[in-house]
């Protein structure tokens, strides 16, 4: 049986941990630190078998070095245009791998980082920091424009489909997101389920793309009433959706 489990990373990084637990065996998704995958190694009696990367900063590489000491031959798939030289399998759009049982499609998503992707089915979806619950990453390489045609690239899943991103940002997202859509409904809801979950110090992901369409300003960037709360100093020209997006993406780095 395989399952995918959040390993605490960090302040608040989750390293995803594919497990399959007939087999005893792991393979991690973002390894920023070494120790906290090993200690779920040990607890599980299990082996690591192979490292996804979604992009190369250092809270989702670092801990690689040190579990290819453990195990040596380990392999690293990971973008081909990546500035971090520890991929042994570099992975273009389009490339599909298959995890366990589990076949996953890659996409190239730049816009937090030029060279970040994702890896998804229609089962789950590995957003590393392109996509958070009810937010999105800091344009910190790529541009608005980038940004909102990667998101785009979520389109085709399916409501029921499962998002796992990296970091645990859903409260600060979703304050954000209230003063976007102060009306929403789901985004109060899901703000009071959110808070119970942090509360017991448990994790609101993996989230849906359903409840994503439903809450998450950047995903809405498209719909007419979204730009109606954008402070005066940020609109300027607001035609195009991924114009609205490039507002919201300010408003949120000064929110």
């Amino acid at each position: 049986m395989v399952q995918v489990k959040p390993i605490k990373a960090f302040d608040d990084n989750y390293i995803w941990a594919i497990h399959d637990t007939t087999q005893k065996q792991v393979w991690v998704v973002d390894p920023g630190q070494a120790e906290p995958v090993v200690k779920f190694l040990n607890d599980n009696q299990a082996s690591l078998q192979g490292i996804l990367v979604t992009h190369h900063h250092w809270d989702h590489t670092t801990g690689i070095a040190s579990l290819k000491e453990i195990t040596p031959q380990l392999r690293v798939f990971g973008p081909a245009n990546s500035p971090y030289n520890g991929i042994t399998d570099p992975l273009y759009e389009g490339d599909t791998i298959t995890v366990f049982n589990i076949e996953l499609a890659v996409i190239e998503t730049p816009g937090h980082t030029l060279d970040h992707i994702c890896y998804l089915n229609h089962k789950l979806c590995f957003t590393g920091d392109t996509l958070f619950s009810a937010g999105c990453g800091r344009l910190m390489e790529g541009n608005a424009e980038q940004m909102w045609q990667s998101l785009k690239k979520f389109t085709p899943l399916k409501d029921e489909t499962l998002m796992y991103c990296t970091h645990e940002y859903t409260m600060a997202n979703l304050a954000f997101a209230s003063a976007v859509e102060p009306d929403n409904q789901d985004i109060s809801e899901y703000k009071q389920w959110a808070a119970s979950r942090r509360s017991n110090n448990l994790p609101t992901l993996p989230s849906t793309f359903g409840k994503e369409r439903a809450v998450n300003p950047f995903l809405r960037a498209n719909l007419s009433h979204i730009s109606e709360y954008i402070p005066k100093h940020i609109k300027s020209n607001l035609s195009e959706p991924w114009q609205v997006f490039a507002a919201l993406r300010v408003w949120k780095d000064k929110f």
